[in-house]
């Protein structure tokens, strides 16, 4: 399958993860807090999907590459701000995340701007997965602990601050390699 196909299995499941975002904000707002969770589940389900088959039915294309990551940081940030607003997770945790976010993007942006090719300089990096991986496990956690009210106040800490440490590394990570593309890219001084 070439890289400009449109309509593959993986790309499907990016859309319908990106379009379950608002979907999750509503039942959210609406205080359906389990389907909320529900939705959250599917949608992480699919971010999970999405990669593995397009790897084993050699579906990678250049729009999946591209809207895999806008989906993974429209659901978690719109979902840690839902948290933090709602009080269930500490709004520094929401701000570390969206910050992070918007530091790559806008990193991404100028990188762009300066003539680099950031869809084939920058790859997901290890730390970064385990980062989306603990971001989804908290948020997972907080919804189906508060929704049936269990709780477990050393285990949320440690998901925090897991999550928290992650978020900052990988954001370093990021943010060095954006620094290494630059220095490349740049002209030489006269």
């Amino acid at each position: 399958m070439g890289r400009d196909a449109i309509w593959t299995v993986p790309n499907i499941l990016t859309i319908i993860r990106i379009l379950l975002t608002p979907v999750f904000v509503m039942a959210y707002i609406s205080e359906n807090f389990t389907l909320a969770w529900i939705l959250f589940l599917v949608a992480g389900l699919t971010d999970a999907l999405d990669g593995f088959l397009a790897r084993i039915w050699n579906q990678r294309t250049q729009l999946g590459a591209m809207l895999d990551p806008l989906a993974d940081k429209a659901l978690l940030v719109t979902t840690f701000i839902c948290l933090a607003v709602k009080g269930w997770l500490p709004a520094w945790v929401a701000v570390l995340v969206v910050s992070r976010d918007a530091i790559i993007i806008g990193g991404l942006s100028v990188l762009n701007f300066w003539g680099v090719d950031v869809r084939s300089r920058i790859r997901p990096i290890w730390i970064s997965k385990f980062n989306t991986v603990a971001q989804i496990f908290l948020v997972f956690f907080v919804m189906v602990s508060r929704t049936f009210g269990f709780d477990s106040p050393l285990f949320l800490f440690f998901l925090v601050w897991l999550t928290a440490l992650t978020t900052i590394l990988s954001g370093i990570a990021y943010v060095r390699r954006g620094f290494e593309l630059f220095a490349e890219n740049s002209p030489e001084p006269k």
